[in-house]
């Protein structure tokens, strides 16, 4: 399965918008309320953000005017591509955190329109809660490294909010396609070795989804066609491992 396969999965799960859309609308209910949290937060960043700016490059205080400005500008554009991403990742970790009976029930009833054997339940709330702060941290490292590379003259911008997309995209993929995979038992390293060999799909999966993400209101609604498409790819990555 390549990148492409791996946004076709996106986009079966974006259908379910329409073909089951009272499923779709409980799958939002814990996306919207971390939405909020998340957006006062970064409204907040917003007032302050050119304070910390100043207070953190005292250094830049005697430079030119037009240098300085320059400068500081840049900083800003990386603090908050920085705290974009950071929010993105931090969004989908707490979103499946404390909304992992609402996923389940996405993922349950794909499982079930798909056939075949089906988890009796899922990984449970607080496992999901824990992985959902795993990669909230996650998130953070992510986010200091883009904006460490933003210092990077020219090309910094442009680098880190790539190697953000495609890292993030990565390990969001990697959490959600997961958790059907470990309702069935298997472990990390089961769970690794599955997956290494969609690289690819699992790639154009999760770079798509944080795509989306970066829309206005696109995480609360992508966020559970995003499951519904994590359990479509683990079940076709199940269905290629078995033995023809």
């Amino acid at each position: 399965m390549g990148f492409g396969r791996g946004a076709g999965f996106l986009l079966r799960g974006i259908r379910l918008w329409r073909e089951r859309p009272l499923l779709m609308l409980f799958g939002i209910v814990p996306a919207v309320v971390v939405a909020l949290l998340i957006v006062g937060l970064f409204v907040v960043l917003l007032m302050f953000a050119d304070d910390v700016i100043s207070w953190g490059t005292p250094f830049a205080d005697d430079w030119d005017e037009t240098v300085r400005s320059v400068f500081r500008i840049g900083l800003l554009l990386m603090l908050l591509v920085g705290a974009g991403m950071l929010a993105i990742v931090t969004f989908t970790g707490l979103t499946l955190a404390v909304g992992d009976p609402f996923y389940e029930k996405i993922w349950k009833e794909v499982e079930i329109s798909l056939g075949g054997d089906v988890p009796g339940r899922g990984v449970g709330w607080v496992r999901g809660a824990l992985d959902g702060l795993v990669l909230v941290g996650m998130g953070l490292a992510m986010a200091v490294v883009v904006l460490a590379l933003g210092l990077l003259p020219l090309i910094g911008t442009v680098i880190g909010a790539v190697l953000g997309l495609v890292v993030s995209g990565r390990l969001l993929a990697g959490e959600l396609v997961s958790r059907p995979l470990e309702a069935r038992g298997m472990d990390r390293a089961a769970r690794s070795a599955l997956l290494r060999q969609h690289r690819g799909a699992m790639l154009g999966f999760g770079v798509c989804v944080q795509a989306c993400f970066l829309i206005p209101l696109g995480g609360i609604l992508v966020m559970p066609a995003a499951v519904a498409g994590a359990t479509y790819l683990a079940r076709e990555a199940l269905e290629s491992a078995r033995p023809r």
